[in-house]
């Protein structure tokens, strides 16, 4: 048996640690353990990285035989059903529909984002709605009924609403109520409390003039704002992955080149201009599309830069492996369902901004089922450990694409049920073969 674990017949050591993948590395593995000498492997994505283009093509075919999806089923399910309705109705992408999906999305997408840390755990929230309906009532009965200025209103509201997140994690992760049980009260039980808070007339219009007027109906009518939001969005993305990029080269990890970040950057630079143009051809730039992209942007670098992000996701992964880590796995579950119920608190003002008020139907009907729905389908898994806020992003765009183009078409509200109840089983099916491919090819 030689004692020389590389093959130098290809042009020396390192050129054929280059040219041989990890993979095929297994006989050469044991004659280095038997000579104990060193084995050199080379990471696949590396090699991705050195053949360019080819590599890239390569890549993708891979992830795309072993399920590795990401968002692109709802990415092109997105431009689908934006050109099937452009071409029956002939008037989805003008300007003044396109900049209404954008004030319609914000209060359930709000409320998705904080429904995506919950199925992260691979839990449920079932009493978001119910929470969004009482924190808009409180605020409302506050500011309105006893003098309270709407801004401490509205804290107030929100802060109540977490309190509410805690008290849910606390029954589920401290005495071990299942979660779906705890919310299923809760959708109940706040329900009943936002009745109660709004008393007999049940209704309890905005204020003229003030917050509540106008959180879902501003507009910053100057071209330079939608503009200049896309410049700083472009900006951040590049300055971040440059320093990404730099801070792992310095470390001696694998980091995107300097061509991919270019890359990705005109892309996102393309699609935030045309919506910048297409936003300043009617109204202008939505101060709700502001919060709502700033909260997912946030909740975004929480998730995947901080300690408390891989936290969530190693406890979603396997309880068992995050408690022998030495995670806190109460609080982190307590803590999911606090941000869970704020955000479902933050969209049901701008909920109650839209209608003109808060009224005992407000976060009832399909409020909560379409901030699931937008969670998943945008590509959060229900079984824990996977997903992003930019799938509530997604998923609330592709279910107020479907209504807003029904909707111009006149068809009945029973229809609209009916196919966003397909579109969801569709992405759960998606999300169940997806990880079970993924678990065949080894990656899962």
């Amino acid at each position: 048996m030689s004692s020389n674990p590389i093959d130098t017949s290809k042009g020396g050591a390192q050129g054929s640690a280059i040219e041989t993948p990890a993979a095929d590395t297994t006989a050469t593995d044991a004659e280095a353990i038997e000579s104990h000498a060193p084995v050199r492997t080379v990471d696949p994505r590396l090699l991705v990285r050195e053949e360019g283009l080819k590599g890239y093509l390569g890549e993708f075919k891979r992830k795309m035989r072993s399920g590795d999806l990401g968002s692109l089923p709802v990415i092109l399910g997105l431009i689908i059903i934006w050109g099937i309705f452009q071409g029956v109705t002939g008037t989805f992408l003008n300007p003044d529909n396109l900049s209404n999906i954008t004030l319609y999305i914000a209060g359930p997408g709000l409320m998705a984002v904080g429904i995506v840390f919950v199925l992260l755990l691979g839990e449920i929230d079932l009493a978001a709605g119910s929470v969004a309906g009482t924190a808009a009532a409180i605020s409302l009965v506050l500011s309105v009924q006893h003098g309270v200025n709407e801004w401490l209103a509205a804290g107030l509201a929100i802060v109540t609403a977490v309190v509410i997140g805690a008290i849910h994690g606390f029954f589920f992760a401290k005495i071990g109520v299942p979660a779906f049980v705890v919310t299923l009260a809760g959708l109940l039980g706040w329900s009943g409390l936002q009745q109660w808070i709004l008393g007999t007339t049940g209704t309890i219009n905005n204020p003229p003039d003030g917050l509540m007027v106008h959180l879902d109906n501003y507009f910053f009518s100057d071209v330079a704002a939608a503009y200049g939001l896309a410049v700083v969005g472009v900006l951040l993305y590049l300055g971040g992955a440059l320093l990404d990029a730099r801070r792992r080269r310095a470390a001696g990890l694998l980091h995107r080149p300097a061509g991919e970040i270019a890359a990705r950057t005109v892309v996102l630079a393309v699609i935030a201009f045309a919506a910048a143009y297409t936003l300043n051809q009617d109204r202008g730039l939505p101060l709700a599309l502001v919060v709502f992209l700033g909260i997912v942007i946030v909740s975004d670098w929480v998730l995947r830069r901080t300690s408390y992000g891989r936290k969530v996701f190693a406890v979603g992964g396997s309880v068992e492996a995050a408690r022998r880590a030495g995670i806190n796995v109460v609080w982190v579950r307590i803590s999911v369902f606090m941000i869970s119920a704020g955000l479902a608190a933050l969209g049901g003002l701008f909920i109650a901004s839209q209608s003109g008020a808060a009224d005992k139907a407000l976060g009832g009907g399909n409020t909560l089922m379409n901030a699931i729905a937008a969670a998943v389908i945008g590509g959060t898994s229900l079984f824990g450990g996977r997903g992003k806020t930019w799938s509530a992003l997604l998923g609330i765009l592709v279910i107020q694409s479907i209504v807003q183009g029904l909707n111009l078409k006149g068809i009945d509200t029973s229809i609209q049920y009916m196919i966003t109840g397909a579109v969801l089983l569709a992405a759960v099916v998606l999300d169940s073969v997806s990880r079970r491919t993924q678990k065949a090819s080894g990656r899962g």
